[in-house]
């Protein structure tokens, strides 16, 4: 997961400096954050929480200081589902969900209207096509 991260902020341009936290849980777990911070008791396959309203990748981040981006939350048993679905494997799922979390964090936001969700879609694929996995 890490080089994963490391590749993705690296396709969206981002600086070296940047630290995230990814957590990867079970469908009880994420349900219970999903309630507690977006109103929604249900399990979900990714959340993301973001420490900067505004961050973008082309932010002057002091060089050599750590830079907190967030924190993203995958449920391994919802991925582990959606792979069985998709025909892909497990860790591509996670990957994909990565990035997905990533994009969020980045200031992506596909419930802001078509026009943001063709644009954060078509983020992902760009960059599974770089992590040399199937863009869906």
């Amino acid at each position: 997961m890490r080089r994963t991260a490391e590749k993705i902020s690296s396709a969206l341009g981002c600086p070296d400096n940047l630290e995230l936290s990814i957590l990867l849980t079970g469908d009880i777990e994420i349900q219970e954050l999903n309630r507690k911070y977006r109103g929604k008791d249900e399990p979900t396959d990714v959340l993301s929480f973001p420490q900067h309203d505004d961050f973008t990748c082309k932010l002057d981040i002091n060089a050599g200081m750590p830079f907190l981006l967030g924190d993203v939350v995958i449920s391994v048993h919802r991925a582990a589902e959606q792979a069985a679905e998709l025909g892909v494997t497990l860790n591509e799922e996670l990957q994909r969900l990565l990035v997905h979390g990533f994009l969020h964090l980045a200031g992506f936001d596909h419930e802001k209207g078509e026009k943001e969700r063709r644009r954060m879609r078509n983020k992902e694929k760009y960059i599974m096509a770089r992590l040399n996995n199937k863009a869906r």
